[in-house]
């Protein structure tokens, strides 16, 4: 499943612009950004997340950090507090589908594919033709059918119509094909 990277909407951006920011101003919160994500990808962690905290601290308003924030949380293992922040965002922000779809991410990953299924059309529920929860939510399906195809086999292990529905999924899934196991 793919994780959302989020970004300002140019409406967003157009707004904060007409709000007397410079543009020069809102490149520096693109770096902001950036950097943070920099410093979690070469494992300084602790000060991606403290950089972080930082710049939400004087821009407590800021989704898009706060959205970043969750990304370096659940890279560095915490996914219980990225949980928490994303749920937080989909509170203070309705309208946007990526805390959603990561959400979906973080809880299929344990292996809650009805928690999964939930946020993602959540997400849909906000944007319709949003690709990444769509191509997300096929995956969980296909998961969840994988899995009632395998309890089924362990029910009646001489249906032969199960086999080749097993094999299939798990192509589909990129998981060898191995339907006994």
């Amino acid at each position: 499943m793919n994780f959302s990277r989020f970004s300002l909407s140019t409406s967003a951006r157009a707004a904060v612009l007409a709000g007397g920011l410079l543009l020069t101003c809102a490149v520096a919160l693109a770096d902001e950004y950036a950097e943070v994500q920099r410093l979690q990808r070469i494992g300084q962690t602790s000060e991606a997340l403290a950089r972080a905290d930082k710049y939400i601290a004087g821009n407590p308003r800021d989704p898009q950090m706060r959205f970043v924030k969750a990304g370096v949380l659940t890279a560095a293992g915490k996914a219980a507090d990225a949980e928490a922040l994303l749920l937080q965002l989909t509170r203070d922000y309705p309208e946007l589908p990526e805390p959603w779809n990561n959400l979906a991410v973080l809880h299929a990953s344990r292996g809650q594919l009805d928690k999964a299924e939930e946020a993602l059309t959540s997400a849909l529920r906000i944007n319709p033709a949003y690709a990444t929860a769509l191509e997300n939510l096929g995956d969980v399906r296909l998961r969840q059918a994988s899995e009632a195809y395998q309890r089924a086999r362990q029910i009646d292990a001489a249906n032969a119509r199960l086999v080749p529905k097993i094999e299939a999924v798990r192509g589909a899934l990129g998981v060898g094909s191995k339907p006994g196991g």
